[in-house]
């Protein structure tokens, strides 16, 4: 059965392959876009409790996506890529969303893991670079997973977001400033965890960005201490003005 599922889901090589902004790229970008109209058209005028179990049902494909492609990458690559560890925001998102409506503590916060979930699920979906590099086919399970999960994560964000916005509260933005602290904090001990060489194995990852700039404009030297500052203002900036658009929505309807 091995060799079977081995060669159903490794990578394929050759012939056409994965390109960004090719016409799987804008298949994926296309789907998620599809999914949140139908869905708003779908449950248009649908009581509360309706839109909130197709939020939960959203968050829980996801949370199962993310779950299976565990099992599933010993199948495909032979081994568990650690660098699907949950310290990049869009899987710890994924993770602390589902785990909102099952945690007491963690349901005031949602909206706060639902924001940041939205912006870095949004920015792989239109930058998938982690599947760019490894040059394979559209067809390949790496890209219709990582796509796929990314694209479920975008249209959870965006449908709660609208189907919530009177829950968001400009003023309880410390939330999310709290939330990018910890998430900050988080992949700083993923990096320092896990980066380093030993028997011959080098490792080295950048989870969140926060270890050294992914465009390569700030030195290596001071990167690892300037980037998780700039990450948590940058990130936080950008929430501010979500917050801000959906405060000058809520005023226009009223």
């Amino acid at each position: 059965m091995y060799g079977f599922w081995h060669d159903l889901l490794s990578d394929k090589k050759g012939g056409e392959i994965f390109t960004l902004f090719g016409p799987w790229h804008f298949f994926y970008i296309a789907l998620a876009l599809a999914a949140v109209i139908i869905i708003l058209f779908a449950f248009k005028g649908k009581g509360e409790h309706i839109k909130q179990r197709v939020s939960r049902v959203l968050i829980s494909l996801a949370f199962a996506l993310y779950i299976a492609d565990i099992f599933l990458m010993p199948l495909a690559y032979g081994e568990i890529d650690i660098e699907k560890l949950p310290f990049h925001a869009c899987t710890a998102m994924c993770l602390m969303c589902f785990l909102s409506y099952h945690v007491r503590f963690l349901e005031k916060y949602r909206i706060s893991f639902v924001i940041l979930g939205l912006l870095s699920n949004v920015i792989y979906l239109i930058y998938p670079a982690g599947v760019m590099w490894h040059a394979v086919h559209p067809l390949s399970y790496r890209v219709i997973q990582t796509l796929t999960f990314h694209a479920v994560m975008s249209v959870y964000g965006t449908i709660t977001l609208i189907y919530e916005y009177e829950k968001t509260d400009i003023k309880k933005c410390y939330r999310d400033l709290a939330v990018l602290v910890c998430m900050t904090a988080w992949a700083l001990l993923g990096n320092y965890t896990y980066n380093g060489e030993s028997d011959g194995y080098s490792h080295f990852f950048n989870w969140f960005f926060v270890v050294r700039d992914p465009f390569y404009a700030i030195p290596e030297t001071i990167a690892p201490f300037l980037m998780p500052i700039l990450n948590i203002v940058l990130f936080f900036a950008v929430e501010l003005l979500l917050h801000f658009a959906i405060l000058s929505i809520k005023r226009i309807k009223k």
